[in-house]
């Protein structure tokens, strides 16, 4: 999820930077929201079971140019079958692998990934904007309709879901920060989170309200839309925050910013926390566990950070 919001400045510059072109966007079924609404987009295309019948419906399409930012085994397949033309992004998959290995961080590229999937299409004259990126809302939601009167207010969204253990900070941790943090607290995730958020709202107090396992991802978004600050970890929620430009805590365990490029991109606001580690990171998706047993690299930021910041 996060990987396909970061494409979508490159969707907006290629429309905007020459108007009468046609851009098309190819991904899975289960992406398809970041996109479906949005106005730079010609059409959507979602993967067929079968990558056969994807290639004959791109083949129909009779395109110029295929921007490859994905660069794996199936958009190699579908380049060498179509014989489209193409400009295929560089992961750099031996540098990042050696420095996750060998925890040499200068081997990361200190670019954002924004920034080096628009070098796929520099050739065509295309330039950066400098916003950030976008996602629109499905429909016209009301606060009233997911949160009850005490945080329909101004209050703090507190992201607490994550894929993988390593990404996520413990019960404990969260619950300590949300003690400290003045103003109301609406807790989002999804049902793997449902019982987490229920035990942080049992030991905080009424002042933490959970949509976990409540909300779609479309009205997760809108709910943040509307918070006046935001606390995340490195999971797609987090990230589609940006698209509304308001002060993001990005909280780091597991993994890392440079090694990933996805940090707050254009954002007016925001902080980045993590601390470091010799075992830091341990890996480049997140894992069920800490390999050495300790957490550390979640249980030992300081909670004064993120309150501090929450707070002014």
């Amino acid at each position: 999820m996060g990987d396909i919001i970061y494409t979508t400045p490159i969707v907006r510059c290629l429309k905007l930077q020459i108007p009468d072109c046609e851009v098309h966007f190819l991904t899975k079924d289960q992406f398809k929201y970041i996109y479906q609404q949005n106005p730079y987009l010609t059409k959507l295309h979602l993967l067929k079971p079968k990558l056969a019948d994807t290639i004959r419906d791109i083949k129909a399409e009779q395109f110029d140019l295929i921007i490859d930012l994905h660069n794996n085994l199936r958009t190699s397949i579908i380049k060498i079958a179509t014989q489209i033309p193409s400009s295929t992004y560089k992961k750099d998959r031996l540098k990042k692998w050696l420095g996750l290995k060998l925890k040499w961080s200068s081997l990361f590229s200190k670019d954002h990934l924004v920034d080096r999937y628009l070098e796929t299409v520099k050739f065509l004259g295309i330039k950066n904007d400098n916003r950030p990126i976008d996602y629109y809302v499905a429909k016209e939601y009301t606060l009233e309709t997911f949160l009850p009167p005490s945080h329909s207010g101004k209050y703090i969204a507190f992201v607490i879901g994550a894929t993988h253990f390593t990404k996520r900070m413990p019960n404990e941790k969260i619950i300590e920060i949300c003690k400290g943090i003045n103003l109301p607290i609406v807790l989002l995730g999804g049902n793997d989170v449902k019982a987490n958020a229920e035990e942080i709202k049992q030991a905080v107090g009424a002042n933490v309200y959970s949509t976990c396992g409540e909300t779609n991802l479309d009205q997760s978004v809108f709910i943040v839309s509307k918070a006046c600050k935001v606390i995340g970890f490195d999971t797609g929620l987090t990230h589609i925050a940006e698209a509304f430009n308001m002060p993001i805590a990005s909280v780091w365990g597991g993994t890392t910013p440079d090694l990933l490029g996805v940090f707050p991109y254009k954002v007016k606001d925001s902080l980045v926390v993590g601390i470091e580690l010799p075992c830091r990171p341990c890996s480049k998706f997140g894992l069920e566990k800490c390999p050495l047993g300790h957490f550390k690299c979640m249980k030992n930021i300081p909670d004064e950070v993120i309150v501090n910041f929450s707070n002014t």
